[in-house]
């Protein structure tokens, strides 16, 4: 590192920043509103359906909108932060945000509301990517420990406990301000950015991927397209194939693209570790079940049994409580210390499986008890607990220590997609149950129900919607089950690898850990 970079990149000074622990709090402040908003929108559902004639379809763009093109831009995000200074693009995140949340706050259609939350999405995208590397830029050795313990558990509380301060908000105002109470939050964000954050930057970095980025936003916009659209035209019509085979031929370009490239944003040469694979499936799955949990929830509570919206996310609120109690207890990183990463990850994914399972046989009925819904809630949390910590350290410890941020944003860029893909198939497959049980000719359940024409009809199509509901939750409990065993199976293997290449190194010349990779 020369002279200029080390300037650029300060280490904290004994003890860390004198103000360390309050910008601690405002970076935690602004991140758990992002990650809200990955589900505060999950109650609003009924209110956008109402005012704004939104259908099944234009809801589920209104929610991967936002996480689609964050995900597609947190690693190029990152890179940038490192290059052109991470103070300058937190404070350009912020501002994006706030902007965003203004213009979706005052939506006056669909339309209006998805552009504004890809808006948003974006100025998620250098948020995420820039607290962390702040929080490690301010804390010293001694405390970044505890510092990334709390962050992360403002990350697990602000996307579980979207629905139940959705639903505060919506108690006592209109659908808009689940949008408009992040300006302030944005606002105060941004002074103390301006006033307290210290630069950092290295010049010498990495070039923002800006093709691989667009490729792959683009890539899984389509593909997301396709799986939201199957039941409404077909899985077999043009509307469907077209963008299918135009997600797939981009997601491709963009493999083919990242391997070519001086500096890529996802180095394609990762997926040869075991370890990385493996986590990479957890972690997607994982997220795919729980936003797609979430996501069919919200509208149970509501449509079907129904509960008003805070009514609802006090419902919801179990799954916040227990993923944050067990985080804040460190309950996670000793399973890992003990079991290892490949048991633990098993234990963690086979739990939220059985909470998604519970969901569906005991509490996802038009007449079941709650009693079913909570034990899958906690299960959930349990397993998230769990699981989460297990396989962000599998992803990390497989890219070298020079690429953590690299790792960082492919963490975050996962669970992004994950949750996307969960509410797209999840929700792909609830409209398919209910058209094949049900013939209606409306976009939604609350259209549907004002179009029946008797007690009994109203009766038969909430029915559908509930067979529909457990229809999904029960496809999210198999697909997390299965990519649960599956990357633990990668996990072992890649653990017994390491181990088999420890041996031989005693015998042998120390062999080269890329070619062991």
């Amino acid at each position: 590192m020369t002279a200029t970079t080390a300037a650029n990149e300060p280490s904290a000074a004994p003890g860390g920043h004198p103000q360390r622990w309050l910008i601690l709090g405002v970076i935690c402040l602004a991140q758990l509103t992002v990650l809200l908003d990955n589900t505060v929108l999950g109650v609003a559902i009924p209110s956008l359906t109402s005012e704004l004639h939104a259908s099944t379809a234009d809801i589920q763009w209104m929610i991967n909108a936002y996480s689609l093109v964050q995900s597609g831009l947190l690693l190029t995000a990152g890179n940038a932060a490192d290059r052109y200074g991470r103070k300058k693009l937190l404070a350009a995140g912020l501002a994006l945000f706030g902007l965003g949340s203004l213009a979706a706050g005052l939506a006056g259609s669909t339309a209006q509301l998805i552009a504004a939350r890809a808006g948003m999405g974006v100025g998620g995208a250098l948020l995420m990517t820039t607290t962390l590397a702040v929080v490690m830029q301010i804390f010293d050795d001694s405390e970044r420990v505890k510092a990334i313990a709390l962050w992360a558990t403002v990350s697990s509380l602000g996307f579980a406990a979207g629905p139940l301060i959705g639903g505060a908000i919506l108690n006592h105002f209109w659908w808009g301000m689940i949008f408009l109470i992040n300006i302030p939050v944005a606002l105060v964000g941004l002074v103390a950015v301006v006033k307290l954050v210290p630069e950092s930057k290295n010049p010498q970095g990495e070039r923002p991927d800006l093709v691989g980025a667009l490729l792959s936003t683009v890539g899984m916009t389509a593909a997301v397209y396709a799986i939201i659209t199957g039941p409404e035209h077909g899985w077999a019509s043009a509307e469907v194939l077209v963008p299918a085979a135009v997600g797939v031929a981009v997601l491709a370009a963009f493999a083919r693209w990242e391997l070519r490239v001086p500096h890529p944003m996802l180095d394609m040469h990762f997926f040869r570790d075991q370890r990385f694979v493996g986590a990479v499936a957890g972690a997607i799955l994982v997220m795919f079940g729980m936003g797609g949990s979430l996501f069919l929830l919200t509208q149970h509570l509501q449509f079907v049994l129904g509960y008003e919206p805070l009514e609802a996310g006090l419902r919801m609120a179990p799954l916040a409580l227990t993923v944050v109690v067990l985080n804040l207890s460190g309950v996670g990183p000793r399973i890992v210390v003990k079991l290892g990463t490949a048991p633990t990850v098993a234990v963690g994914m086979t739990l939220v499986a059985a909470g998604l399972a519970s969901i569906a046989l005991i509490g996802g009925g038009t007449h079941s008890s709650y009693w079913g819904m909570l034990l899958g809630l906690v299960l959930m949390g349990v397993g998230l607990a769990v699981a989460n910590p297990a396989m962000a350290n599998a992803i990390m410890s497989a890219i070298p220590p020079e690429k953590a941020g690299v790792g960082a944003g492919v963490n975050g860029t996962l669970a992004e997609f994950g949750n996307g893909l969960g509410v797209a198939v999840l929700g792909a497959v609830l409209n398919a149950r209910f058209a094949a049980l049900v013939t209606v000719t409306a976009t939604s359940l609350p259209a549907a129900l004002a179009a029946a024409g008797s007690d009994a009809e109203r009766v038969r199509v909430s029915d559908a919607f509930a067979s529909g509901l457990q229809t999904s939750q029960l496809v999210g409990a198999v697909a997390v089950l299965v990519g649960g065993l599956l990357a633990a199976v990668l996990l072992a293997r890649a653990e017994r690898a390491e181990k088999a290449a420890g041996k031989g190194a005693g015998k042998t010349a120390a062999p080269n850990p890329a070619a062991a990779a």
